[in-house]
């Protein structure tokens, strides 16, 4: 009998998870339809999302030569095809999208997909990112919508300022970084401003929430222009280190060493204050890891402010004054301009310049006398000591109450605003498909970003979904060094699903009819901790746990 090889490999968690949060269906009732349509708009953008968790460093372009070989009937539904994924179904279907709203369209599936994994948002993460891309970008032709994106310069987060950009900005829930919202912007939007449209959509929505939800983002969201909003909001972030005040607080705090310790490398004083109108608290935190890292900070710039002193004071000395006074107030200018280091034993040497060319005579008469400087540089201990001190440093800000918020919880809720920086990483990896764009309308650009966001989504909830059932039935699997852990990647999952064939008789699909080669019993065990609609697809008949 005749037989059908694909491969399965990771693909069908992700179809899996896809399925379990009914983003095709979702996708379906708000996007248009066609009637000689092959595949529906969701069934498009559900292609989509697995081309860029395939990890294959293909673009959209190519997405039919990524499904040649994967079972599309067993992933997808009969009927469906390689081919019906081209670039021509992949563009009209980004188009949709950026008509309906990319922002509104991302917000339904995230919101449909809390619900259904129960995910606690009540802590939310905000930061934003930069996407460099290649290539020159036009603007939509006639008709051309104010509201698309400016591919264009601004300040490259990813350092590559000779690259034209666009801005990202994202909020994920600090429960298994799952994404809330996402919305792109200008290459040359600021934080401030995008903080503050954020912050006043903000406020609407929290308006109807069933309970308090606190906004977590870095300084820049503590601004004057977001004062009138963040008064309205619940909000933790860093506090600016150019506001007066912070440097304030800090030394006081350092002065008066009344700290309450949280463990080895934290401690903390609490200051109530009254700032930009709002009633908060400011909670100076010391860092024994952040002192560390600032004393090698000030170390480099001690050594390379000595040694561009010296260059200074050497080419000073080179030069004549005429009077002493005027070299000796050279010397205190330039002693005045350092903050690590002082010009001491300051003094002059006088010279004689005689009249003529040439060595002078026993008896020549002196034209005039010019004054060279003279000085000695030492280090300022005592500024550089407090530098590191006031490095070792920050203050956290928050309105909540303490008795809704510790300020050990202000610190950790703080410190998981990393959440939103690993799905940037995540978003950045070479092997996603953002490195491959070769869309050219900038409405497309907003449209894939968004997609891009959505296999965020679906990779979140599946390692989240993981972990917690980890947890839950206290197991583990082996790591990249074949050590047990409990907080396995996805990423690493995936690698760990790599060979797995699909094999079928040469005949119509039939889910009685498959064989899955290369599934053991660490591939069974971690679908069945990830659960849901991926048994059936991985042929697993044993009930799965899911949360």
């Amino acid at each position: 009998m005749a037989l059908k090889i694909n491969r399965l490999d990771h693909h069908g968690i992700v179809a899996g998870v896809i399925d379990d949060l009914n983003i095709v269906t979702l996708l379906d009732k708000y996007l248009p339809q066609d009637e000689k349509q092959e595949i529906t708009p969701g069934e498009a953008i559900k292609g989509m999302i697995m081309n860029g968790l395939g990890f294959s460093n293909r673009p959209l372009s190519l997405s039919p030569q990524f499904f040649t070989n994967l079972p599309m009937e067993h992933l997808f539904r009969a009927g469906v095809d390689a081919s019906h994924f081209n670039r021509h179904k992949l563009g009209r279907t980004l188009d949709q999208c950026y008509d309906f709203g990319c922002e509104g369209l991302f917000s339904l599936v995230s919101h449909q997909a809390c619900e259904i994994e129960s995910v606690d948002c009540q802590f939310k993460s905000l930061d934003t990112t930069s996407h460099s891309l290649t290539g020159e970008y036009a603007s939509d032709e006639e008709g051309c919508d104010e509201q698309v994106i400016r591919i264009t310069h601004g300040h490259s987060k990813a350092h590559r300022p000779d690259l034209k950009q666009v801005v990202q900005e994202m909020i994920v829930s600090q429960d298994g970084g799952i994404p809330l919202a996402c919305k792109n912007w200008d290459g040359n939007s600021a934080d401030t401003k995008v903080f503050k449209e954020r912050a006043k959509a903000l406020v609407r929505m929290v308006k109807t929430a069933p309970k308090p939800n606190y906004l977590v983002a870095d300084c820049k969201l503590y601004h004057q222009d977001n004062a009138e909003f963040l008064s309205q909001l619940t909000f933790i972030t860093l506090i600016p280190s150019t506001i007066k005040l912070e440097k304030m607080l800090i030394s006081d705090a350092l002065a008066v060493q009344k700290w309450t310790t949280i463990d080895d490398n934290y401690q903390y004083t609490v200051n109530e204050v009254e700032h930009m109108d709002i009633k908060q608290r400011w909670i100076v935190v010391n860092s024994k890891a952040a002192g560390e890292r600032a004393t090698k900070t000030i170390e480099r710039q001690t050594d390379r402010a000595r040694e561009k002193l010296e260059t200074e004071l050497f080419h000073l000395q080179a030069q004549r004054f005429a009077c002493k006074e005027d070299a000796l107030k050279a010397l205190v200018a330039l002693s005045k301009r350092q903050k690590y280091h002082q010009l001491t034993g300051l003094d002059c040497i006088a010279h004689k310049v005689y009249e003529g060319k040439g060595r002078p005579k026993k008896d020549a008469p002196v034209k005039q006398i010019v004054w060279q400087t003279r000085a000695i540089v030492e280090q300022k201990n005592e500024a550089i000591q407090d530098a590191i001190e006031q490095k070792s440093c920050f203050i956290l800000a928050t309105n909540a109450d303490e008795k809704a918020l510790t300020p050990e919880e202000v610190l950790h809720h703080y410190k998981a605003q990393s959440a939103v920086e690993r799905g940037f990483r995540f978003l950045k990896d070479p092997l996603f498909f953002v490195s491959s764009l070769f869309i050219k309308k900038p409405s497309r650009i907003d449209a894939l970003l968004m997609i891009m966001t959505l296999s965020l989504l679906v990779y979140s909830i599946a390692q989240r979904r993981m972990r917690a059932n980890m947890r839950t039935n206290n197991e583990t699997i082996p790591n990249q060094i074949n050590a047990p852990t409990a907080t396995p990647t996805m990423r690493w999952v995936f690698q760990c699903f790599e060979g797995i064939n699909f094999v079928q008789t040469e005949k119509p699909y039939d889910k009685r009819s498959i064989y899955l080669d290369g599934m053991d019993t660490l591939r069974t065990k971690i679908i069945e901790l990830i659960g849901g609609h991926s048994l059936h697809l991985y042929n697993i008949h044993k009930s799965g746990v899911r949360v």
